[in-house]
């Protein structure tokens, strides 16, 4: 009677309860237009690098700045012993007096034998043969004239300047050295650079600049050639984009072993912070299009592909193969193909273990929220 009565209960006892589906957020991909911005790596260059040479030969005297020292344009940089030009100059000048004293004899000479002629007594020959001499010693007074203008540039000369304002290198000769001047090869004396503005140079690819041609011929973007768009860098040891400028040059070929291209923007550089040999990473202008975005955080790694999990018809979880665009403001991303602007994205919940593709789900209306972009 008693086992009767236990087996009885074991039937009329209910049977362990199944789980219920997990509870997650789901939303729609927001529908935005967003811009693209396109990194490159680079390094920072200036606008404008000489190296500075004597153009006249001779001693050092005096060195008017410090290593590294910032300088304007007609700045005195080095001071060549001047007084063997000063001795050019004075020679110049006393065979100037020597011509002009010998212009005067031959106008004389001329202005007396004028009437001469007239009256028969000197032949026409003669005559001629003093005007000539006349042109001979104004054209000797003329080459003096040139003599002089020579050596007093030379004697400007002698003074070396700055040829632009900005940033000097350290001395490559002291004072008292021997320095070639000239068009030869003549001594290198220091180097500067401008820093303000300054350039960022960077190299693009093949299939970028396509992108960007054919962006330009539908009217979407305007070619770097024609206007500058706008770019951002950051420095290597900075997390936002803190730099700004535009581009104002590319190339006009690509270099066929590479299969790139350089491009250059023009960077504002008040502080002087930048130098030239910085490296930066930059962001360009890449246009604006319409875009589907999820959060980030519901991106999943699955080996090689990023999926995301959406769910269909039944409440049933399912994955989705999605290629990804950039990361936006406030955390969302930018999703390529795989997803339509219908498909309700799993976006709070994916990290429940019960949350995985054929599994069904209890879907919670849920938002994606756009942030503004900086």
């Amino acid at each position: 009677m008693i086992a009767v009565l236990l087996v009885f209960t074991a039937y009329q006892r209910p049977a362990s309860a199944q789980a219920p589906p997990p509870p997650v957020s789901v939303a729609k991909p927001l529908a935005k237009k967003v811009t693209q911005w396109d990194e490159f790596s680079g390094r920072f260059e200036p606008v404008e690098s000489v190296e500075v040479r004597p153009r006249v030969s001779g001693f050092i005297e005096k060195i008017h700045f410090k290593d590294g020292q910032t300088v304007k344009a007609g700045d005195p940089l080095f001071s060549i012993d001047q007084r063997p030009f000063e001795i050019e100059v004075e020679s110049a000048e006393a065979t100037i007096e020597q011509r002009k004293a010998e212009v005067e004899l031959q106008l004389s000479e001329v202005e007396r034998a004028r009437p001469l002629v007239d009256s028969r007594t000197l032949t026409r020959r003669d005559f001629e043969t003093r005007e000539a001499n006349l042109a001979v010693a104004r054209a000797q007074l003329s080459a003096a004239e040139a003599t002089l203008r020579a050596a007093l540039l030379d004697l400007e000369w002698a003074t070396v300047v700055a040829p632009i304002s900005g940033r000097l290198s350290d001395r490559r000769v002291d004072v008292g050295a021997l320095v070639t001047g000239g068009a030869g090869a003549s001594t290198l004396l220091t180097t500067i650079v401008t820093l303000h503005p300054i350039y960022f140079m960077f190299d693009g690819s093949e299939a970028d600049y396509l992108r960007y041609i054919r962006l330009a011929r539908n009217g979407s973007r305007p070619s770097s050639r024609d206007e500058g768009n706008p770019v951002r860098i950051k420095l290597a040891d900075e997390d936002e984009w803190n730099w700004t400028g535009k581009m104002d040059f590319v190339d006009n070929r690509l270099d066929a072993r590479s299969g790139t291209i350089r491009g250059r923007a023009v960077i504002e550089n008040p502080d002087r912070f930048l130098t030239p040999g910085l490296f930066g990473r930059m962001q360009l202008f890449g246009g604006e299009f319409d875009a589907l975005l999820v959060p980030d955080k519901a991106i999943v790694s699955d080996q090689a592909r990023k999926i995301v999990f959406t769910v269909g018809e039944g409440d049933v979880v399912a994955a989705k193969s999605v290629e990804l665009g950039q990361l936006q403001p406030g955390g969302l991303r930018v999703i390529k193909s795989g997803l339509t602007p219908d498909d309700l994205v799993v976006i709070n919940g994916i990290a429940n273990p019960a949350v995985r593709p054929g599994a069904k789900v209890a879907p919670e209306a849920g938002e994606i929220v756009s942030a503004q972009s900086n």
